[in-house]
């Protein structure tokens, strides 16, 4: 605000509460000095929800005591905050390699949320159900298949093995064999099978992932495939 809104809300308050008003003439001056200095940072109003004059009524309505810059300026700085906290910062549009335009892109976008001239920006919340799935994005997945390109599958099968060997079986109309637990090592769905290692005692002394399925889990994933279509 500058010095006239100043004298613009200063008046407006002496209309509500005239104890504030200061009829010496010098008193005034330093009334209105003391109030710019304290409230020239922050807007008399904005185009999204903050008025000062507003808090300052409030503050009057509901206070015995006589209004102070604080009691304007709190309100200001609690609206600052909580359109902050509402705010999720979108990508800037500058090329990602700048780094000093991203960076002036970030803050400037937070202090226009701040002040009040934009909207906080906020993330779109995530939703579950085939019914609101954006048809366009379905058809997308479709098409694409897969989030990992089959060049890069094909690269990653011999460092995951386990994962190669289900993605081949169930790709030649075989049963998914992980998605039983396994009567054998006790593993768990989704889990590779564990080769046992049994020491002289007959303990188990340690276990490590096995490429392959053990042969009971392959029926019983066979088993289970079988009677899908009669349970359908």
């Amino acid at each position: 605000m500058d010095r006239r809104e100043i004298a613009a809300l200063l008046a407006y308050i002496g209309r509500l509460d005239p104890r504030t008003i200061r009829t010496d003439q010098s008193e005034a001056r330093d009334q209105l000095a003391q109030w710019h200095e304290l409230l020239g940072d922050m807007p008399m109003a904005t185009p999204h929800g903050w008025d000062a004059r507003v808090a300052a009524r409030q503050h009057i309505r509901i206070s015995p005591y006589q209004i102070l810059p604080a009691d304007v300026a709190r309100p200001w700085e609690s609206y600052r905050r909580d359109r902050l906290v509402r705010h999720t910062d979108p990508t800037p549009s500058v090329d990602p390699d700048d780094q000093a335009a991203w960076t002036a892109e970030l803050v400037g976008t937070r202090r226009a949320v701040a002040a009040g001239t934009t909207q906080p920006a906020q993330a779109q919340a995530i939703t579950s159900g085939r019914d609101r799935i954006d048809p366009a994005l379905e058809a997308r997945l479709r098409e694409v298949g897969s989030c990992i390109p089959p060049a890069a599958r094909a690269a990653l099968a011999p460092y995951r093995p386990a994962r190669a060997a289900r993605e081949a079986a169930i790709a030649q109309g075989q049963p998914d064999s992980l998605s039983v637990r396994c009567g054998w090592c006790l593993a768990q769905a989704g889990e590779p099978c564990r080769r046992r290692r049994i020491g002289p005692d007959g303990g188990a002394r340690g276990t490590a992932p096995r490429a392959t399925p053990h042969p009971g889990r392959l029926d019983l994933a066979a088993a289970q495939q079988a009677q899908q279509p009669a349970m359908a």
